[in-house]
Parts: C-alpha cells; sequence; structure tokens
C-alpha cells in the first residue's frame, strides 16, 4: 500500500502547479503557466504509467488476460472483443514470444492518456478534479479491470464531443473503444439523451421508467439475456447495487439542485453532467437487479470528477466555496480509505503490489494443464 499512498500523494502535488492563471514566457507564444501545466502533466502521466506498466499479477483480472492473450497467440476461442484480440496477436507476434507485460503497458498508455486529456479539456479546475480522479479509485481500479477501463476513460473522453455535437467524433471514438468493451456501446444512447434539453415530462419519465422495474423485472432480464446471452444460467445475473454510489450521487443532486439556477441553467455542459448524475441515481435505486449495473453507471458518474470541481468553482460565496471543497475532499479521503481497505479483496486484488523487477508470475491455466 506504501507504493500507492505515496504516488497519490506525489501526483496530487504535482497537480496543484496545473493552474489557468497565464504569465508571459520570453514573449515566445507560450506562457510561463502553460510550460508548468505542460510538464506537471507529464511527470504525472509518467509517474502513473510508471506503477502501472511495471505491476504483474496485480488486479483480478490479470493472470485471466495473461491467459486469454496466450489462447488468443494459440489461435483458440476467447470471449473478449477482437480489438484486445487482435492488439495481443499483433504484440506477441511482432515481439516474437508471448510478451504480456508490453500488452498491458500498452493498456496503461491509452487508459492514463484518455483519463488525463478528457480532465484536463473539460475541468474548469484540474486539481480538485484529478484528485477525485485519484481518490474515487478510477486510477487504482483500471489496475484491475483493464479492459474497461480503457473504454471509461475513452467515454470520458468523449464528453467534449458532446457538448460540441461533434457527432462523427463522438460516434468514431465509441466505436473504436467498443472494440475492446463493447459495453461502451451504451454512451451511444445514455449520452445522446443527457445532452438533450430536458423538459418536465422527461423527468417523469425517467422516474417512471425507474418505478417500472419494480413491476416488469422478468421482461427487462429477458431483454438484456437476449443482448448477452452467456449471461443466462450465471452469477452475472445476480445483480446488486452500490449503497456508497447512491449516497455519492444522492449528494451530488443535492448540490446541484442547491446552484442549479446560478449555476448549471443554460449552460449546456453543465446541464449534460446534471442528467447524467440523475440518471445515474434512478438507475442505482431502482435498477439493481440488472446485471453488472456498475458497467452501465459508472460511464454516468464518471462525470462527477468534472461535475463537481466545475460547480465549485463557479461558486461565488467564498465562504461557502470552502465549506465545499473541504467538504469535497474530506468525502474522497473516506473513499479512498474505504477502497483501499477492500484493495486486497476478490474483485480487486490489487494489493499486494508487485513487479516484473521482483517478482515472478504464477502458472497460468495451460501452463498448469489442466482448468
Amino acid at each position: 500500500m506504501a507504493v500507492y499512498l505515496t504516488l497519490t500523494a506525489a501526483v496530487a502535488m504535482l497537480a496543484l502547479l496545473v493552474r489557468e492563471e497565464k504569465m508571459p514566457l520570453m514573449n515566445q507564444g507560450v506562457t510561463r503557466q502553460q510550460l508548468v501545466n505542460r510538464v506537471s502533466c507529464l511527470f504525472i502521466f509518467c509517474l502513473l504509467f510508471a506503477v502501472s506498466a511495471l505491476r504483474l499479477n496485480v488486479g483480478n483480472d490479470y493472470l485471466k488476460y495473461v491467459e486469454f492473450m496466450h489462447l488468443v497467440f494459440s489461435r483458440a476461442y476467447v470471449p473478449t472483443e477482437i480489438g484486445f484480440n487482435a492488439l495481443s496477436y499483433a504484440v506477441y507476434y511482432l515481439c516474437g514470444f508471448e510478451n504480456y507485460l508490453l500488452v498491458f503497458a500498452i493498456f496503461s498508455f491509452a487508459t492514463i492518456y484518455f483519463f488525463m486529456k478528457g480532465i484536463y479539456d473539460q475541468s474548469r479546475w484540474f486539481t480538485l478534479s484529478f484528485v477525485l480522479f485519484m481518490l474515487l479509485g478510477l486510477y487504482f481500479q483500471s489496475l484491475s479491470t483493464v479492459r474497461y477501463y480503457l473504454a471509461l476513460s475513452m467515454a470520458l473522453y468523449s464528453v467534449t464531443f458532446v457538448i460540441k455535437k461533434d457527432w462523427p467524433r463522438f460516434i468514431l471514438l465509441v466505436l473504436l473503444g467498443s472494440l475492446f468493451h463493447k459495453s461502451l456501446l451504451v454512451i451511444l444512447v445514455l449520452y445522446f439523451l443527457a445532452q438533450l434539453k430536458w423538459k418536465r415530462w422527461m423527468y417523469g419519465l425517467l422516474f417512471a421508467g425507474g418505478v417500472s422495474c419494480l413491476f416488469l423485472k422478468n421482461i427487462y432480464l429477458k431483454i438484456v439475456i437476449f443482448l448477452y446471452p452467456s449471461y443466462k444460467d450465471t452469477e452475472y445475473l445476480e445483480g446488486g447495487t452500490s449503497y456508497a454510489t447512491i449516497l455519492r450521487c444522492a449528494i451530488v443532486l443535492g448540490f446541484a439542485i442547491w446552484l442549479y439556477k446560478e449555476e448549471i441553467e443554460g449552460d449546456r455542459a453543465m446541464e449534460f453532467f446534471f442528467i447524467c448524475n440523475l440518471m445515474a441515481l434512478v438507475l442505482y435505486v431502482f435498477g439493481s437487479f440488472l446485471p453488472i449495473i456498475s458497467r452501465i453507471g459508472y460511464y454516468l458518474t464518471v462525470t462527477h470528477i468534472l461535475f463537481v470541481p466545475n460547480l465549485i468553482v463557479r461558486m461565488k460565496d467564498v465562504r461557502k466555496r470552502q465549506v465545499a471543497i473541504v467538504a469535497t475532499l474530506l468525502f474522497g479521503i473516506g473513499y479512498f480509505a474505504l477502497y483501499m481497505r477492500g484493495a486486497a479483496n476478490d474483485g480487486v486484488r490489487i494489493l499486494p503490489y508487485q513487479t516484473f523487477l521482483f517478482h515472478d508470475l504464477p502458472l497460468t491455466l495451460s501452463e498448469r494443464g489442466y482448468y
């Protein structure tokens, strides 16, 4: 855990240097602050990438992915998407051996890039957005759920195209990301709905849709099984929800309603974030029976790291803004502590941290010769 705590503290301090203020730098078209921003972001990226790329057997799915890569290279069937399969095969073929470390490094590079690019381009307060990115476990969970978090990072980055109504780029990015995790396709619907100018009847329809889950559960499950036949008769149909996420969405909703008239209404990006949070709350409250509900919900709640800082920085009352900052950081630290408390548990398993520099990979299923 010392590695993760040191990393979090180091990148948080570097993030403090990233600001919007601009100071001339020898009149060469690049301001002093822009140079500081770029250097700070570069160091942050390198630190995050180093910890991620150097890991070995860290993450719930690490050994499973190594096995999948081996099967792909052996031309056997694997349930993963074509993008993951093609990348794994290309790396193994070009390297001349089963270089799973390079595959993980490529995923780490792309995931961290899209997260940081999405935050830098869209947040009005990079420091707080990035700190929330770390404290809410988004970076650390990317060590465990590799394909999904690449898709999630691309979803966050795609928001900039949604706000600008640059639909060709948005659709192209989503289709590209879906080659690595097909669940990303859901944002074609979710983000399109969230960017609409919502009327009262639309809020009513959303609530009615949530309530209908109480009575039409079996029908909705049949639809899910039709779309994902591999879920049939598996543990994935057990569903489940996150009370911590419900609480988080409820707090964000209350904060947003309080500031809605002054800071949200009429701003396309802020209204988009508001609807994303509202849809996530309805989904988590009423859709707990849905398989892997978090896979859908995270595409909505990931916008919190943009929404909350953008709200806070808009607050005109300095004292209230300071209270909001402290409350946000305390919530983030509490969430981080709870996450790290279970970091060694099944389903996460990012502890203990190991690196290929000092450790060896356990035998995979194929190497043991049985399943």
